[in-house]
């Protein structure tokens, strides 16, 4: 009988050192767990300066410009105050007016214009167009790179407008649109980011 209970008590004190192992190996799982999250959300962003490590993680993505960095266009010879010249000795200052856009706005005039037959009509249209990025100079890199590619998708765009589109102000506004979306498409699918914000007509023929 005294021999069992002698055999009892080592068995019991096996069974406790176990437990304190057990919690300490799930403390160290917790903290490692902890430290292996933090660092995860950190790095993604999660916590602590999302924008930050976001613009680090694709630094050749097009940024946008404040409107404090536009570039402005100069006007030099005649107007702008007494004497013919602008700036310092002649005229009122121009007002700076609230509102307007947050970013500054870069444009670009393609060269060649664009003639296609219109849907389900014997007219056709012949238009010129210029895009507006709110983004940096690499929109128009980019747009300049897949000019082919940009170009096909315009034409596309065109032959499935109607007359109904190009005879009133709403259907010119709605066809700007859709080739907005169709030159992001080419964009996106070349660079994976379309940066153009609006299309704008610089010629617009139907006959």
């Amino acid at each position: 009988m005294s021999d069992d209970k002698a055999e009892a008590a080592p068995k019991k004190k096996k069974g406790g050192a176990m437990k304190w192992v057990l919690i300490g190996t799930g403390l160290v799982v917790l903290v490692g767990g902890g430290v292996g999250g933090g660092l995860y959300a950190a790095s993604s962003g999660l916590i602590g300066g999302g924008g930050a490590h976001a613009e680090a993680a694709a630094p050749d993505q097009p940024h946008l410009v404040p409107k404090s960095e536009e570039v402005r266009a100069s006007v030099k010879g005649e107007g702008g105050g007494e004497g013919g010249e602008g700036g310092a000795g002649g005229g009122l200052p121009t007002p700076k007016g609230s509102g307007g856009d947050k970013y500054a706005s870069t444009y670009y005039a393609m060269e060649k214009e664009f003639t296609s037959n219109l849907r389900e009509s014997v007219h056709f249209i012949q238009i010129g167009i210029a895009i507006s990025t709110p983004y940096d100079n690499r929109v128009i890199e980019n747009l300049k790179t897949h000019e082919m590619a940009v170009r096909s998708a315009v034409l596309m765009a065109l032959g499935e407008t109607s007359e109904d589109d190009v005879f009133s102000a709403d259907g010119k506004k709605a066809l700007q649109k859709r080739l907005a979306v169709a030159i992001n498409g080419v964009l996106k699918e070349k660079e994976g980011f379309g940066g153009v914000s609006n299309v704008y007509f610089t010629n617009f023929i139907v006959q």
